[in-house]
C-alpha cells in the first residue's frame, strides 16, 4: 500500500504507509507545521511515528470525478491511494481521529491495500440508499491497467471532466438510492412502484439537461431549455451512457434505452402531417415529462426488419394497426411507441415500411411486463396493437420510407449499446481488484496467487483494447454527419459492437471465479459482478446479434468483392446465349 503523490509540475513521488503496531507509544506526533514540516504537538497513541509531508504542505484527496476520462486521474496536486475497498479522504479521517494531516495507518504488507476492515472493522456495509459511487469518486474514473494516473488524451477535455461529474452527481443522488428497490419491485411485478421510480428518475435526468444527450448531435436546443455542456460533441454523450451503466446496465436502459432509440427518428425525419405533435413530443420527452419507446422487434422477425408483419391498414383519413411487438425497452413505461408497420402490398418487404408516431391515449394498445434475464429495471415489454385508429398525419419522415429510416437509427443504438457493454466489462475489473484485494486464501491475499493476477490482467488488457477503439471511434462520429457515418461507419460499428460484447462476456465470466460464491450471490460483495454476468446477453443480442454484425460487417466492409470488370461476366453472357438459343430451337422448352 502506498501513497503516490501526483503534482502538476513535479514527478510522481511514492510515500510508503507506516506499519500500525498494536502497542501504543507514548510520544507521538501532533498535527504538521506548515513552515517546518514537522509534527509540533503529540496525537494519540495510536500513531507510531511522524508523518512524512507533501513538499506542497497539504493533503488532498480529489473529490471530482476525474479528468473525464475513462482510467485518468484529475490535474493537479492530489493524493492517489491505490485502495479499491472502501478509500477515506485523509484529512477528515485525520480530523476524526485526532491525528494530524498527512498521516495513515497501515495494517498489511505495503504493496497491498487499506481496506475498510484494516482501519475500522466495525464499519457496516452499504445499506439500500446509501451510496457506493463514493469510491469511485475518491479514485481516479475508475480502476485500469494501464489507463493510469498521468496519461495523456487526445479526445477528453476539460469540458468532458467537468460534465463527468455532473452526470456522477446525477447518478449517485437520484439513481443509485433506488436502484435495489426498484430491481426488486420489477422482480416481484409491483409496476406501481416501479412507474414511480421510473418517472422520479427520469424528470430529475429531464430537469438537469442528461436526457438531451441521448438524442446526439446537435445539441436539441428548440426544444430543451437546458444549456449544452461547452464544446457539445458525441463524448458528452458516451459519458452520460458511462456513468449510467455505472449504476447498473438495467437502469442506463431505464432512463436512456427507449429515449435513444425512439425519440431520434422524431428528431431527424420529424412528422411531416404535424409538425405541433413533433415538437410537443420531443420536448415532453426531454424535460423528463413523457417516456418514448422504439418498437420494431417482433416474435418472428428481429434482425430481419424487412419481415416485420405488424401492419397498418388504410381506412382513409387513418390507418389501423394491428401485430405484436416484443422485447421493447421501456413499453411499460411509455407514454408514446414509434412504430414500424407495413403499409404496402403483401410480399413487399423493406420497400412497404413505415414509421408512425403512437400515444398511450389511443384506444387499443395493450402493454404487458416481460420477465427476462437482466435488465430488470428496464421495463421490457410485450405490445399488442388491436385496432388501434393512427392519423395518417403521424406517419414520421415518409410513407413507405420506413426502413432507410430504420437503417439509420441502427449505428446510433448499436454505439450505445457497445459504450455500456465496455463500462461492464470494467465494472468487472474494478470489482475483481477490490475484492482480490481483500480475500484471503491460502495464508495470503488473493491478488498475492499469481493466478489471480493474470486473470485481472487479461481482463485489464481487452478493456484498454476496447476503450481506445470505442474513443477512436466516438471521434469519428465527432468529426462526421449523420449521412457520413452511416455511409463509413456501419461495418466498423458492428465489429466493435461484437468485441465489446465479447469482452464483457469474458470478464464477467472471470470476475465471477475471482468472486467466488460471493459472485453468485445477488447480495454482498459480489453483487455488482453477478448483475453484469446477468446483464451480457442483453447487450449481445439487441440490435443485431454477435453473428448478424459480423455478417454486416463482411458485407459493409466489402470482405468478398468481385473485380469490375469480372472475367466471369463474359462466360456467362456466353451461357445465356446459349441457353436462348436451345430454347428457340426446342420450340420454346430447353432440353438440357
Amino acid at each position: 500500500m502506498s501513497i503516490r503523490w501526483k503534482h502538476s509540475h513535479a514527478p510522481a513521488r511514492v510515500i510508503p504507509l507506516i506499519k500500525h503496531r498494536s502497542k501504543p507509544k507514548t510520544q507521538n506526533p501532533g498535527p504538521l507545521d506548515q513552515t517546518s514540516n514537522r509534527h509540533t504537538r503529540a496525537g494519540p497513541p495510536c500513531w507510531p511515528k511522524p508523518c512524512i509531508a507533501h513538499p506542497s504542505g497539504t493533503v488532498l484527496v480529489e473529490d471530482d470525478a476525474g479528468s473525464g476520462v475513462p482510467g485518468l486521474c484529475s490535474r493537479g496536486p492530489s493524493l492517489e491511494m491505490s485502495s479499491f475497498g472502501t478509500l477515506f479522504k485523509v484529512s477528515t479521517f485525520g480530523e476524526s481521529h485526532g491525528v494530524g494531516v498527512g498521516c495513515i495507518v497501515d495494517g498489511i504488507p505495503a504493496n497491498l491495500a487499506l481496506t475498510e476492515e484494516d482501519v475500522q472493522p466495525q464499519l457496516t456495509r452499504r445499506r439500500p440508499g446509501q451510496s457506493s459511487l463514493t469510491t469511485a469518486r475518491n479514485e481516479s474514473d475508475t480502476v485500469t491497467i494501464m489507463s493510469g494516473t498521468g496519461l495523456n488524451t487526445p479526445f477528453y477535455k476539460p469540458t468532458h471532466a467537468a460534465w463527468r461529474k455532473y452526470v456522477r452527481d446525477y447518478c449517485e443522488e437520484v439513481l443509485e438510492p433506488v436502484l435495489d428497490d426498484w430491481e426488486q419491485c420489477a422482480v416481484k411485478g409491483n409496476l406501481d412502484k416501479c412507474h414511480e421510480y421510473m418517472h422520479q428518475t427520469y424528470a430529475e435526468g429531464g430537469k438537469r439537461g442528461i436526457l438531451a444527450c441521448a438524442v446526439g448531435k446537435p445539441w436539441p436546443k428548440d426544444y430543451t431549455d437546458c444549456k449544452a455542456p461547452e464544446d457539445y460533441d458525441n463524448f458528452h454523450e458516451l459519458i452520460v451512457i458511462d456513468e449510467t451503466t455505472r449504476i447498473s446496465g438495467g437502469i442506463s436502459w431505464a432512463v436512456l434505452g427507449g429515449l435513444s432509440i425512439g425519440l431520434p427518428p422524431v428528431v431527424n425525419f420529424g412528422v411531416p402531417g404535424d409538425r405541433d405533435l413533433q415538437a410537443r413530443c420531443i420536448r415532453e420527452c426531454l424535460s423528463g415529462e413523457k417516456v418514448i419507446c422504439l418498437c420494431i422487434t417482433e416474435a418472428s422477425a428481429g434482425s430481419d426488419v424487412a419481415g416485420l408483419a405488424c401492419r397498418a391498414e388504410d381506412a382513409g383519413d387513418h390507418f389501423l394497426v394491428n401485430g405484436e411487438k416484443k422485447w421493447i425497452t421501456n413499453g411499460i413505461y411509455a407514454d408514446y411507441f414509434t412504430v414500424i408497420v407495413q403499409t404496402g402490398p403483401p410480399g413487399s418487404r423493406q420497400k412497404g415500411l413505415s414509421m408512425l408516431l403512437l400515444e398511450r391515449s389511443m384506444p387499443g394498445i395493450e402493454t404487458r411486463k416481460m420477465d427476462c434475464t437482466g435488465m430488470w429495471s428496464s421495463g421490457t415489454t410485450f405490445i399488442t396493437f388491436d385496432n388501434v385508429k393512427v392519423p395518417k398525419t403521424n406517419i414520421i419522415g415518409k410513407l413507405n420510407g420506413g426502413f432507410m429510416q430504420a437503417m439509420y437509427n441502427f449505428n446510433h443504438e448499436r454505439w450505445m449499446f457497445l459504450v455500456q457493454a465496455n463500462r461492464g466489462a470494467r465494472v468487472c475489473v474494478e470489482e475483481s481488484l477490490k475484492f482480490a484485494r481483500k480475500r484471503r486464501t491460502f495464508g495470503k491475499f488473493l491478488i498475492e496467487h499469481q493466478v489471480i493476477q493474470h486473470k485481472i490482467g487479461e481482463m485489464g488488457r481487452q478493456c484498454e483494447a476496447l476503450q481506445a477503439w470505442i474513443d477512436y471511434l466516438t471521434f469519428q462520429l465527432t468529426t462526421m454527419t449523420k449521412e457520413e457515418q452511416n455511409k463509413k461507419l456501419g461495418g466498423y460499428i458492428a465489429l466493435l459492437k461484437v468485441s465489446a460484447t465479447k469482452t464483457v462476456e469474458y470478464c464477467a465470466r472471470e470476475a465471477l471465479q475471482v468472486f467466488g460464491g460471493a459472485g453468485y450471490t445477488r447480495t454482498g460483495q459480489g453483487e455488482k459482478v453477478e448483475r453484469v454476468y446477468r446483464e451480457v446477453k442483453a447487450w449481445a443480442i439487441p440490435g443485431g446479434s454477435e453473428e448478424i454484425m459480423l455478417n454486416l460487417a463482411a458485407g459493409s466492409l466489402r470482405f468478398v468483392k468481385r473485380p469490375t470488370p469480372d472475367p466471369r461476366d463474359a462466360t456467362i453472357k456466353k451461357l445465356k446465349e446459349e441457353l436462348e438459343g436451345l430454347k428457340k430451337s426446342a420450340g420454346g422448352q430447353a432440353r438440357l
